[in-house]
């Protein structure tokens, strides 16, 4: 599994890029027009309930664009809030503020809203099941959408292909399953070996090989159920496949170590903060 962490560097960077797309090639012409002296204080409002995360995106924002701005964080990255909650206060010239106003709020609305959906599906989990995200992410924003993962109370899995071998069904039609899992396990090098598979059959083909994972894809929680008898005492175990928040207490229940959910991070809905003047 992938440990990620963001560097204040790697932060700056993707705020550089954000802020470049919205002001080329002439700036904010319509801030051009406010009075440079004017100073205001602004208050950053979450209109819903949500995991605030992504603060230091935004904080790192209104700095790219104005350093004399004072970014003050009323929440923490990773706490709860309800509707109406103050998350932050930004207190500087006015036309600055407006300049990275909706690259500050994208940047926390995304990141906001991928914790928040993962939060949903860790509490409906419960503490001896964990909640991880997949590959199913949008392209260069990895990094960033599997950081809002762990701040929702989720775990990362692997981050890239050379992370850990992971044995698909797509690998499985295109070869045998046992030779490909004892050819993983003599390539190891210290990898993690992890084998999907959609049905007892395949399972029972394995069992005894050395590998540390089985991923159960798109089974009945019967199936489920009895793939986890028979393979927690020599693997650990994992589902995946269709999980949603209606099904994920469920799933859960049948003794899986852990459940990965594609839509934490490819489709979790952007939450609504707002900039009061």
């Amino acid at each position: 599994m992938s440990k990620i962490k963001l560097s204040e560097n790697f932060i700056k960077d993707r705020v550089k890029l954000a802020l470049a797309e919205d002001l080329y090639p002439n700036g904010d012409i319509t801030s051009n027009l406010l009075k440079k002296d004017k100073i205001i204080t602004a208050r950053l409002i979450s209109n819903q309930k949500a995991v605030v995360a992504g603060l230091l995106f935004m904080k790192h924002t209104f700095a790219q664009v104005d350093k004399k701005i004072k970014f003050t964080i009323k929440k923490k990255d990773g706490s709860s809030v309800k509707k109406n909650s103050l998350i932050a206060t930004i207190k500087g010239r006015s036309s600055s503020i407006l300049i990275g106003e909706r690259v500050a709020l994208n940047f926390l609305s995304h990141i906001s809203g991928i914790a928040s959906k993962t939060n949903k599906f860790v509490k409906l989990a419960g503490k001896k099941c964990k909640i991880c995200c997949t590959r199913k992410t949008i392209p260069n924003l990895r990094v960033i959408q599997k950081y809002a993962v762990r701040l929702g109370g989720g775990t990362n899995h692997r981050f890239n292909l050379s992370d850990e071998y992971l044995i698909k069904d797509n690998h499985i039609a295109s070869s045998n399953i046992e030779k490909l899992v004892i050819a993983a396990i003599k390539n190891k090098n210290k990898k993690k070996i992890t084998v999907e598979v959609d049905n007892i059959k395949q399972l029972q083909k394995i069992m005894g090989l050395k590998f540390n994972c089985v991923l159960f894809d798109n089974m009945s929680n019967k199936n489920l159920k009895l793939g986890v008898k028979l393979a927690k005492k020599h693997y650990e175990t994992e589902a995946s496949g269709n999980i949603n928040l209606k099904t994920v207490k469920s799933i859960a229940a049948t003794g899986v170590n852990r459940i990965s959910v594609g839509s934490i991070t490819h489709s979790a809905p952007a939450i609504d903060f707002k900039l009061e003047f």
